[in-house]
C-alpha cells in the first residue's frame, strides 16, 4: 500500500549487496558444505530455522499454514518457523536497511519490488513456470522484472473502495460524495478518508485528465496536477477538496485508526481496503456495506474517484541460510489451498486462478467492491518524491488551508515536490 522510499540509502545498499553476494556465491558452491547425512537418510540434518515477517492480524491464519507445511514435509526435515510482527508496508525499508538480518520469507506490495530486486535482496522464484501458470496474468506481471519472476503472487486485492453503514445511507447516497457527506451530517457522524497519504489522495486526480506517472528512470515523476488548462484545472481540484473538508462530517483519519473510529460509533463511512473488512463487518453486522468509490463534484461536474490498484506477494531473502526451504515455504504459503484459506478467513482476494473463481468470492462485498473499482484505477508506479509532497498538501487541504495560501501556489508547490530530481 503507499510507502515512502528511503532511496537515499539505496546506492550504498546495492554496493554492499553486490560485494556480499560474491562471497555468498562462493560459499554456496563449496562442495564441502554438502549434507552427506541427508543423502543417506533422506532427512535434512539439524533443525531448519526460518522466519516470516507478517502483520499481527494474519498470525492465526499463518500458524495454520505453517502447521500444514510441517505436515507436508514431515520426515524430510524438522522445522522451527518463527513469525515476526512486521507491517507489509515496511518490508522494503527494513530489508534494505539490514539485508543480512532480514526474515527468510516476507510479504510486500508490488510497488516495493523494484527497489528490493535492484538491491539484490530477492531470490528469483525457482519454479517460475508453475507459479506463472497458476496465477492471474496481471499478478504475475506485477511480480516480474525483465522477465524474471522475483516473488510468489499472493493477493489481487491491494486497492481501496468505500465501506458504509447501511443504517445511515441509501444505495443512492453512496453514489456521490455529496450524498455521503449530507447523510453523515444529518446523522452527526463522520465520513473518513486519509488525506495524509498520496495513495488515497490520488483518488481525486486519477480521472480528471491531469497526468501523473514515473519516468523511464524509475526514480523521478512527471505530473501536471497544477495545470491551468483543460476542463478541470489544478485549482479546481484544490477547491473541491476544500469544499469537502469544510463539511462537519469529514475527517481525515489514518487508515490504521479507521476501525477504532467505527468501533466507537463515530465513523459510519470510510475509504479503506480489504484488510479492514473482517473487523468492520464485526461492528456493523447486517448493516455492513462495501461499494466502489463515489463520484465527487469538481469544476461543476461529477467525476468518478480513481484509485491505485495493486497486488501483494511473498518474497524470499537472497541471503537466507536455508534458501531452498524458504522457497518451498513461500510457495506453500501462496498456493491455491492457502489462498482459499486467506479468502475464507481474512477476506483477502486471491491471485490464484482457481481460487479467484471460487464461490466464496461472491460472499465478500469488499472483494466485489475491489473488482468494481478496479476499472477506475491504475497500477501504483511512483518515483521517490511522490509521498512527502502529497502528505504536506493533503494535510493543508484537510485543515482548510489555514494560512490562506493561493491555491495555484499550493498546486505549484505540490507538483514541484513530486517532480523534483533529488530526494526530498
Amino acid at each position: 500500500m503507499k510507502k515512502k522510499v528511503f532511496a537515499v540509502f539505496l546506492l550504498a545498499v546495492i554496493v554492499s549487496v553486490i560485494a556480499a553476494g560474491c562471497s555468498k556465491g562462493k560459499e554456496t558452491a563449496n562442495p564441502a558444505k554438502e549434507n552427506t547425512t541427508a543423502k543417506k537418510t533422506g532427512k535434512e540434518e539439524g533443525v531448519i530455522n526460518l522466519s516470516i515477517w507478517a502483520e499481527a492480524a494474519n498470525n492465526d491464519l499463518l500458524n495454520k499454514m505453517i502447521d500444514s507445511f510441517k505436515e507436508k514435509y514431515k520426515g524430510e526435515a524438522e522445522f522451527e518457523i518463527t513469525l515476526v510482527e512486521s507491517a507489509d508496508s515496511a518490508t522494503r525499508d527494513k530489508l534494505l536497511g539490514d539485508i543480512h538480518n532480514g526474515a527468510d520469507v516476507f510479504a510486500f506490495a508490488d510497488d516495493q519490488l523494484s527497489a528490493m530486486a535492484a538491491g539484490g535482496a530477492l531470490e528469483p522464484v525457482s519454479n517460475a513456470d508453475e507459479v506463472k501458470a497458476a496465477n492471474l496474468e496481471e499478478a504475475v506481471a506485477a511480480a516480474t522484472i525483465h522477465d524474471v519472476l522475483y516473488a510468489y503472487p499472493m493477493t489481487a486485492d491491494n486497492g481501496y473502495f468505500l465501506y458504509y453503514n447501511k443504517e445511515y445511507f441509501s444505495d443512492q447516497d453512496v453514489q456521490t460524495l455529496d450524498g455521503i457527506l449530507a447523510a453523515a451530517e444529518k446523522a452527526k457522524k463522520k465520513f473518513s478518508m486519509e488525506w495524509d497519504s498520496g495513495w488515497y489522495l490520488y483518488a481525486f486526480f486519477g480521472n480528471t485528465g491531469l497526468e501523473f506517472g514515473v519516468n523511464d528512470d524509475g526514480v523521478t515523476n512527471y505530473c501536471t496536477w497544477n495545470s491551468k488548462k483543460g476542463s478541470i484545472k489544478g485549482v479546481d481540484i484544490a477547491k473541491a477538496l476544500l469544499d469537502i473538508s469544510s463539511s462537519p462530517a469529514f475527517v481525515s483519519t489514518p487508515d490504521g485508526d479507521v476501525v477504532d473510529g467505527i468501533q466507537k460509533g463515530k465513523i459510519i463511512a470510510a475509504v479503506s481496503g480489504v484488510w479492514n473488512e473482517v473487523e468492520i463487518k464485526k461492528v456493523w453486522g447486517q448493516n455492513y456495506g462495501a461499494v466502489k468509490l463515489p463520484t465527487y463534484t469538481v469544476a461543476g461536474k461529477q467525476v468518478q474517484m480513481s484509485s491505485f490498484t495493486g497486488y501483494k506477494m511473498m518474497g524470499v531473502n537472497y541471503y537466507s541460510e536455508h534458501k531452498e526451504w524458504a522457497m518451498k515455504l513461500a510457495d506453500w504459503l501462496t498456493n491455491e489451498q492457502n489462498q482459499l484459506l486467506r479468502l475464507q478467513e481474512r477476506s483477502q482476494g486471491p491471485s490464484n486462478l482457481v481460487a479467484a473463481q471460487s464461490e466464496a468470492m461472491n460472499q465478500v462485498p469488499a472483494l466485489q467492491a475491489v473488482i468494481d473499482q478496479a476499472q477506475y484505477g491504475n497500477l501504483q508506479r511512483v518515483g521517490n518524491n511522490f509521498w512527502t509532497p502529497c502528505s504536506t498538501f493533503g494535510n493543508i487541504m484537510a485543515a482548510g488551508n489555514p494560512d490562506k495560501v493561493a491555491l495555484q501556489k499550493l498546486m505549484d508547490n505540490l507538483v514541484e515536490g513530486i517532480t523534483a530530481s533529488t530526494v526530498q
